[in-house]
């Protein structure tokens, strides 16, 4: 089969494939076609691979082209794009998929033209990426942050007890209820329901927050409430809307939190004797998340600097795949599927196309800067070494408290080597980048403060 190609560029990292399938090949693609059927199919009339070519192309005629037609199309496209010496930025992206244009139609008196478009890796030019300036804020660990930590830790190793009968739900206590939306007619939103949801009143972590609303509920007590949400309420779905919900408080439970004392400390893990022990591994525990938050920031600064001088126009596809991405782990954040958050959200294109767009100004910022990083280290032609590998499969298992052969099992296929590679390489680019743009110290910020914003 003769094939002749044509590339064109277009916008949007849009590229044409136009592909000329000479007529010499078609007949005998189609021919194989026939061939095939005419063992194999069953016709009244005829035994099983004696029905007559002719008969097959009277009856099934254009089905037939049509299925030829699409075999020879899937052919030439195979075999253009394991050509190696395809250029490698007009490839399609791998979650791209193909159109084919203008319905092509199989006639064996000339050749076979058709086009796809796809998307393609857009071209990143980076003009500038050293020498620059960048801010970092001046943070540092205090006694407010280790306390904070220490109620935490209270809390976790709290005993949740049930509050005696009649006593009404306060902040801080754990609660356990049914709940569904009503309609305009005081009917069940079925698809909105949820039975036995757990929370602690006050956090906040329920996806209607109606934590004002249930305070002062008793035990199997059930309250009917409506709740008019802000236009700039954080959830876009529920944003500028009234819902009438029907709450149904089951179970309610009070939290008795343990003293601040050395059997506390004991209790967290056997190898703190006393609390100062506990108090001073927290405090190495939170001055390491704050040096890699503070090293991520100096990154993801210098990343922005160099964003402003690098355009670049990430395709649909991409976009697209982010945003499936981040909606299925916001399911699993809520403790559910796609098809249970869908549920949630009433299955309503109102509400969940608004938070996809909310999310796409950060999805774009987010492919920009990682097309950068990926555009620098094949710049700067950076690896990752056997020696380098090993040595980073040890660090894991030093820092993850685990035994290095189990580490090694972990990291034994090729694909998560591969991972563990681009996680170096990485590294390395972000050491680079720092080492040559210029650091300097803003203004004084609170470590809890960086937290919540990076949440």
């Amino acid at each position: 089969m003769t094939i002749s190609k044509e590339i064109t560029k277009l916008e949007k990292s849009n590229v044409k494939l136009s592909v000329t399938v000479g007529k010499d090949g078609l007949r005998s693609e189609y021919d194989g076609l026939l061939s095939e059927y005419t063992k194999n199919i069953q016709i009244a009339g005829f035994r099983k691979g004696k029905v007559p070519k002719e008969v097959l192309e009277r009856k099934f005629g254009d089905a037939l082209k049509d299925e030829a037609l699409g075999k020879i199309i899937d052919k030439a496209v195979s075999q253009i794009f394991e050509d190696e010496e395809f250029p490698k930025d007009s490839r399609p992206l791998p979650y791209s998929r193909p159109a084919v244009q203008d319905e092509p139609k199989l006639d064996f008196d000339s050749d076979l033209t058709f086009s796809l478009i796809y998307d393609v890796l857009p071209e990143v030019k980076i003009q500038k990426w050293e020498g620059l300036e960048v801010e970092i804020p001046d943070i540092s660990i205090d006694e407010e942050d280790l306390s904070r930590e220490l109620e935490v830790i209270r809390d976790r190793n709290s005993v949740v007890l049930d509050k005696n009968e009649g006593e009404a739900a306060e902040k801080g206590d754990v609660l356990t209820l049914d709940y569904l939306e009503l309609d305009e007619n005081g009917a069940p939103v079925e698809e909105s329901k949820r039975e036995d949801f757990t929370f602690t009143l006050g956090s906040g972590y329920n996806f209607y927050q109606f934590d004002d609303e249930v305070t002062g509920m008793k035990k199997d007590e059930t309250r009917e409430f409506t709740k008019t949400y802000n236009d700039d309420h954080k959830d876009e779905a529920l944003a500028g809307k009234t819902k009438k919900i029907k709450v149904n408080l089951k179970a309610l439970k009070i939290k008795k939190l343990p003293d601040l004392d050395d059997d506390l400390a004991q209790d967290v893990d056997e190898k703190y004797k006393t609390l100062d022990d506990l108090k001073n591994s927290i405090r190495e525990r939170l001055n390491k998340d704050l040096e890699d938050r503070i090293k991520g920031i100096k990154v993801s600064n210098i990343l922005e600097k160099i964003m402003e001088n690098t355009p670049v126009i990430i395709p649909e596809s991409m976009i697209n795949v982010e945003l499936d991405s981040r909606f299925r782990n916001l399911a699993r954040q809520l403790n559910t599927n796609t098809e249970g958050l869908f549920n949630m959200m009433g299955n309503s294109e109102e509400r969940i196309n608004p938070l996809l767009e909310s999310w796409k100004p950060d999805v774009i910022k987010a492919l920009h800067s990682r097309l950068i990083v990926e555009t620098l280290m094949e710049e700067q032609k950076l690896e990752a070494s056997d020696e380098e590998v090993e040595a980073e499969l040890q660090r894991i298992a030093v820092e993850s408290e685990s035994d290095l052969e189990e580490v090694e099992k972990y990291y034994e296929g090729e694909r998560m080597r591969d991972y563990l590679k681009e996680d170096i390489k990485e590294r390395k680019i972000f050491d680079i980048l720092t080492e040559k743009n210029t650091l300097k110290t803003g203004k004084k910020e609170k470590y809890i403060d960086l937290i919540q914003k990076n949440r």
